[in-house]
């Protein structure tokens, strides 16, 4: 990220600086339980999310706990996805507040379990076989701080491999490969898709943006019925130059 000081010099620097509280109880919280997983594997298939337990057996608590566990057979899973949430989220909690941006974590998390859930029920071979498999990780609740740090800062650049493109185009790419993929291997794409989708409803919602939308267009299709039901133009009931509103 360039800091401007004398107009002559521009010094870059890696990632958005000091952690912030909440970023750092996510990742000890994180890191506490992969370790814990190292020593007992099996705990893997009991707070991971797994649709079959979920719908068959009523472990509700799936959807919550799966988000703090990580693969055991090497730590890149962890650490690819502890230094998203550290480079998105200090950004992301200094913006909005620790309390905001716990809240939102949570429903991203817990909303990319949904879709999972959600798609382990179509009626589609691709899909099925998410059913009984696990999942888990916490890059459904990092694909929704990707999508809120587009949304705040959509000409930020982030590298693609190598290559910067604007945090916006980022989030398509990203969104557009979770739901070409969704199914189709080891990675939950759907958790990736979910986190995004229900990020940006989120951020949306806030001030009653969506709910008020969708609240309108209710009344007035509800008012255009009733206006239809008893014959109501504008002007009256003259035959001529109608117009329904």
């Amino acid at each position: 990220m360039p800091r401007h000081g004398y107009p002559s010099t521009v010094a870059y620097s890696f990632g958005p600086g000091p952690i912030t509280p909440a970023v750092k109880w996510i990742i000890s919280a994180n890191v506490t339980f992969f370790v814990v997983t190292l020593f007992y594997k099996d705990l893997i298939y009991y707070l991971g999310l797994i649709p079959e337990s979920v719908i068959g057996r009523f472990w509700l608590w799936q959807p919550v706990t799966y988000m703090f566990l990580h693969a055991t057979d090497g730590p890149f899973h962890i650490l690819v996805n502890m230094l998203g949430i550290w480079m998105f989220g200090v950004t992301l909690e200094r913006l909005w507040g620790t309390k905001f941006f716990l809240k939102y974590y949570a429903v991203t998390g817990v909303g990319a379990g949904i879709t999972v859930l959600l798609v382990s029920l179509l009626p589609f071979e691709v899909t099925r076989s998410t059913y009984a498999a696990v999942t888990i990780g916490a890059s459904g609740a990092l694909y929704g701080l990707l999508m809120a740090f587009a949304m705040k800062y959509p000409d930020q650049p982030i590298l693609l491999i190598i290559f910067p493109i604007p945090a916006k185009y980022f989030v398509m790419i990203v969104g557009a490969m979770a739901l070409l993929f969704t199914g189709g291997n080891r990675v939950s794409n759907a958790a990736h898709l979910g986190g995004l989708i229900f990020g940006y409803l989120y951020l949306k919602n806030q001030g009653g943006g969506l709910t008020a939308e969708i609240k309108y267009r209710y009344l007035k299709w509800k008012m255009n019925r009733l206006r239809r039901k008893f014959d109501v133009y504008s002007g009256g009931r003259s035959d001529y130059d109608r117009h329904i509103h």
